[in-house]
């Protein structure tokens, strides 16, 4: 394993972005549950499968088991703590239209920098690096989405863009570690840009391109 040069595991920054993705990443499974009718035994599950899916899938790649949902109690918390609080609260939750996409923004944002900072720190080429990045972006979002019967949002006709803001801010941190840029922005300004695109795709309906012939509706 080699240190990344902007970033490391160790970061305050880096830890703090994950727990927080992982935070959001559970309400926005959680909410989907309760959408779905589920008890507070399915929203555990599917908030945890959410929160948790994308860095297990990552670190079962990296060869890094077993994984540190696994391994550290502090990723088990916020995805229980969460189902709890929906139970009681999701009608306050939901009072914002498309609150569950807006949870979903902000861990893809989250995830695809700490994937990104993990994948060069186990030694990954900028390529793989930015890959492996997205995968711990989308990976929980897709997880949720097939459990709850959904097509996942990664894969669904006519969906705003998902996987490019994820990719945009996986790209951001691999150019600031070939540069030695500054830390704490880097990691920041990756996850805030993967955060607004996402949200500016949503609000504007921006999608990516079709096959000629066919129509994103």
């Amino acid at each position: 394993m080699q240190q990344s040069r902007v970033l490391d595991l160790s970061d305050p920054v880096v830890r703090v972005l994950e727990i927080i993705g992982v935070t959001a990443f559970a309400i926005s499974g959680a909410l989907l549950a309760v959408r779905k009718r589920f008890d507070l035994v399915g929203m555990a599950v599917l908030a945890m499968a959410t929160a948790l899916g994308g860095g297990v899938l990552r670190d079962l790649i990296l060869g890094a088991t077993p994984p540190a949902a696994f391994t550290n109690v502090v990723y088990l918390v916020p995805p229980l703590v969460v189902s709890l609080i929906v139970l009681w609260w999701h009608p306050v939750l939901e009072r914002t239209t498309r609150v569950l996409m807006v949870f979903d923004a902000a861990g893809l944002g989250l995830f695809c920098v700490t994937g990104t900072v993990k994948a060069l720190e186990f030694g990954l080429g900028p390529v793989q690096a930015v890959l492996l990045g997205v995968t711990t972006a989308v990976g929980g979002g897709v997880v949720r989405d097939l459990l709850a019967g959904e097509i996942p949002t990664v894969l669904r006709h006519g969906s705003e863009l998902y996987v490019i803001p994820a990719l945009l801010g996986a790209t951001v941190v691999v150019l600031a570690d070939l540069a030695d840029g500054p830390a704490t922005p880097t990691a920041v300004s990756a996850a805030v840009l993967a955060f607004v695109l996402r949200m500016l795709a949503m609000r504007y309906h921006w999608r990516a391109p079709v096959p000629r012939g066919t129509t994103s509706d």
